[in-house]
């Protein structure tokens, strides 16, 4: 079995939305394949123009972005992981610092905001594309409506795993998607190679992975405190945890995110809590109001202190996904939670 997917296993994995936009790239490379071969010989013009169905928006790109503003730490760690952090001109609502590897060089480039910026000081970047991580980050009041910007010569993308309309939001979100998300990312920016290359490496990572034994069921907590906001059944906590043989107790709501009231945690009573560490909410303050609260005290997860954490800048759909599952198998196996070998043959 290839690492990468071809084509035309792309066309039978992808929802119709996605698709249509691998139709679409599909189409320019073969309008690309009669052009002038000396396209080859630069990173700029190869493979261009690529035309996208991004989240219902048709995008063209005449050539790679060469002065990109990265929006939400998804959108930030996809052009480091593909290689292309000389070409971030700026960054903006990071959900928490990037991993060591690349923070020197994100250190360098300038952050716009703790949240979602304005159009005014996004386009004071100059920016050829603004990479979105939500399509909230392109609307009126934060970096402005797509329609306006492309009127301005900025493109703008928005992370496909944020789709929010069907046939385009991910119903459910899966590796295979993502990878093909990965693949996408890299024709519109004009690093193929490296994209393909970043799928290889993480499907490869994903074939060894250890899982928990079946049946052992979780809850994935994010935020909120009366009632925990937890990740449903068709968004990426969904997929890294059944990645590594969990359960979700939250897995018949068809929604990435919802809302889900104590009473029903403490009915499902899961064996592992997975808990978002962020700087405004973190795993400890999670942990001590667990503990505290005599109701969620008697959860088996709680009293036998069965805890794994997901940094918040993993805990959506992106480069750090399979890192994330790699820590949560390593996590597991620390609880004495993983399948013992063989056991699953």
């Amino acid at each position: 079995m290839p690492l990468v997917p071809s084509r035309t296993s792309l066309r039978r994995t992808v929802p119709a939305g996605l698709a249509v936009l691998a139709l679409g790239l599909a189409g320019c490379g073969e309008s690309d394949a009669g052009a002038d071969a000396d396209a080859g010989t630069g990173a700029t013009t190869a493979g261009y123009p690529v035309t996208v169905d991004n989240c219902g928006t048709e995008v063209t790109f005449e050539q790679a972005p060469e002065r990109v503003v990265a929006i939400k730490s998804t959108s930030t760690e996809l052009m480091l992981a593909l290689g292309l952090g000389d070409r971030l001109v700026a960054h903006a609502f990071a959900d928490g610092p990037v991993p060591e590897e690349w923070a020197d060089e994100v250190a360098g480039v300038t952050l716009l905001s703790e949240k979602a910026p304005s159009q005014e000081v996004v386009l004071e970047q100059e920016p050829d594309l603004v990479l979105a991580g939500w399509e909230s980050n392109l609307v009126a009041d934060t970096a402005g409506e797509r329609d306006d910007l492309a009127a301005l010569g900025v493109n703008s993308y928005v992370s496909p795993s944020a789709c929010q309309e069907s046939p385009y939001a991910p119903d459910p979100m899966t590796f295979d998607l993502l990878f093909s998300q990965f693949e996408e990312a890299g024709q519109v920016l004009g690093a193929p190679d490296a994209a393909a290359e970043l799928v290889a490496e993480q499907r490869a990572a994903l074939e060894d992975l250890e899982r928990a034994p079946e049946g052992t069921t979780a809850l994935w907590w994010s935020s909120g405190t009366d009632t925990p906001f937890v990740g449903g059944g068709a968004g990426a906590p969904q997929m890294m945890m059944e990645a590594v043989g969990l359960e979700n107790i939250a897995g018949d709501v068809d929604q990435a995110w919802s809302s889900l009231g104590w009473e029903s945690v403490i009915e499902e009573d899961p064996d592992v809590l997975v808990l978002v560490d962020a700087d405004w909410n973190q795993a400890a303050t999670k942990i001590e109001f667990l503990e505290s609260n005599p109701a969620t005290a008697e959860l088996t997860a709680v009293r036998e202190g069965r805890y794994l954490t997901v940094p918040m800048p993993a805990a959506e759909a992106g480069v750090r996904s399979v890192p994330a599952v790699l820590d949560l198998a390593r996590q597991l196996g620390e609880l004495g939670l993983l399948e013992e070998a063989g056991a699953g043959s």
